[in-house]
């Protein structure tokens, strides 16, 4: 992970945006990612050249799209839809059989032996999305249609930052709403009778 107080990294816009949503305080709403997790995969996808950009969870044993970012006619997935997580490239990512970043999808030995897809893959990057308590909550994965030659390691330390402001966002909704839960079902005992 990059340290902001190297003296040998600047921060690019991008960057300083995703930390600017990291300092703001969590906003209401019963969704667990919020529309500031949105912002961020829209401009992953922009900052990366990526055609889709997605947050999954993991969730009894399926991968469930939680928030994508793509155009319209490049949408491949819907959120809520799921797949068996076993057959998914999100789990071979957290588990190690695949790379977190594979630039020519198509020629990379780490892909031979996979399904294919009914939509092409070039280039695909993927990291595990870990809340506070260290449990895995899914991936956040991003993928363009073309090979893209231009990915760096930056560019994944980029999706690993956005990642770990997904589980923060994820981690202070969750929070709330068990405060909440607690207050629900606390009796008021300020009251007299």
């Amino acid at each position: 992970m990059y340290s902001l107080n190297s003296t040998d990294y600047a921060p690019d816009a991008f960057e300083v945006r995703v930390s600017e949503l990291l300092v703001a305080t969590a906003e209401g709403g019963d969704a667990l990612i919020s529309s500031a997790v949105t912002e961020v995969l829209h401009l992953l996808r922009e900052k990366l050249h990526m055609d889709v950009v997605f947050v999954s969870e993991f969730v009894d044993g399926h991968r469930v799209f939680r928030r994508i970012e793509a155009d319209a006619d490049k949408r491949v997935f819907e959120e809520g839809q799921s797949h068996p997580l076993e057959y998914t490239f999100c789990q071979r990512v957290v588990d190690g059989r695949l790379p977190q970043m594979v630039k020519h999808w198509s020629t990379d030995p780490a892909t031979q032996a996979l399904p294919k897809l009914p939509f092409p893959i070039g280039s695909y990057l993927s990291v595990p999305v870990v809340l506070n308590d260290g449990r895995v909550y899914g991936t956040l994965c991003c993928f363009s249609f073309a090979e893209n030659d231009t990915l760096t390691q930056r560019d994944l330390k980029k999706l690993e930052m956005s990642a770990q402001f997904t589980a923060k966002r994820i981690d202070e909704v969750r929070v709330r709403d068990a405060a909440l839960a607690d207050r629900s079902t606390t009796p008021d005992r300020t009251r007299h009778h």
